[in-house]
């Protein structure tokens, strides 16, 4: 005879197998929510992907690169022009071309891991000095005239105050124009350099105001994330933000 209070063996024993059966409740919402936003995160993991191994925009936070590149751009970087990359690590796929003279590039420092950008100044094999302001490269002088001012207004009041001077450098390398702070000068160079194989020797353009290969040694050939190619669009930190339209899609050179 059955206790009362207490269901049927066979009852007991269906409700243990359904116990069983059924899914956990969040396993359930799991794949709920997979159903509902795959698409989404499907979506954001190939554009993180993208970004990270074909083309991305870098915010530029200092003014080492004055007056090509001013605080508050953001400078769009095809990151496949050296070669394509497993995203999210530092392994190419292809080689693709060679940084050359010139070049504008965003690296990891071989120091921190910081991201960075400066102009490629030297390739593998060449040899580079700098004689106080004056750049050699291959035993070549660069040349130096007046540069385009019209920057010099939309730089940082603390470099404003400096009395900085614009100035165009030829004769070394493709023709751009520099910062140079008269009251600080360049930090002492160690002597004639040649760069060694897989390395690159770099600079920012505001020569005396730059945390480059002068101070944290020369770049591996792997630790170069791509090449800056232009401005997206600029904000100007120090007056809340305000876009700097005429800066919006111009080429960096």
């Amino acid at each position: 005879m059955q206790r009362p209070g207490i269901p049927p063996a066979s009852t007991r024993g269906a409700a243990t197998r359904t116990a069983a059966t059924r899914p956990p409740a969040a396993s359930a919402r799991v794949r709920r929510v997979w159903r509902e936003y795959r698409g989404v995160l499907l979506f954001l993991v190939l554009s993180m992907g993208f970004r990270s191994a074909w083309a991305d925009w870098v915010q530029v936070p200092t003014g080492s690169m004055n007056p090509t590149i001013l605080e508050g751009d953001r400078v769009l970087v095809d990151k496949h022009s050296y070669g394509l990359r497993v995203p999210f690590t530092l392994t190419h796929l292809t080689r693709g071309a060679d940084p050359a003279r010139g070049d504008i590039i965003v690296f990891d420092s071989p120091t921190d891991g910081t991201s960075l950008v400066k102009r490629v100044i030297a390739v593998p094999g060449d040899t580079v000095l700098l004689a106080g302001e004056q750049l050699i490269v291959n035993g070549v002088p660069a040349h130096y005239s007046a540069g385009d001012t019209r920057e010099l207004d939309s730089l940082l009041a603390a470099t404003r105050a400096a009395a900085p001077r614009v100035v165009r450098e030829t004769g070394a390398g493709p023709a751009h124009d520099l910062l140079l702070l008269p009251g600080r000068g360049p930090p002492p160079f160690p002597g004639l350099l040649t760069v060694p194989a897989g390395r690159y020797f770099v600079l920012g353009d505001s020569r005396d105001n730059s945390a480059d290969s002068r101070y944290i040694g020369y770049v591996p050939r792997r630790n170069i994330v791509g090449r800056a190619t232009r401005v997206v669009l600029s904000l100007d930190p120090e007056h809340y933000y305000r876009p700097r339209a005429a800066r919006w899609l111009r080429p960096l050179d």
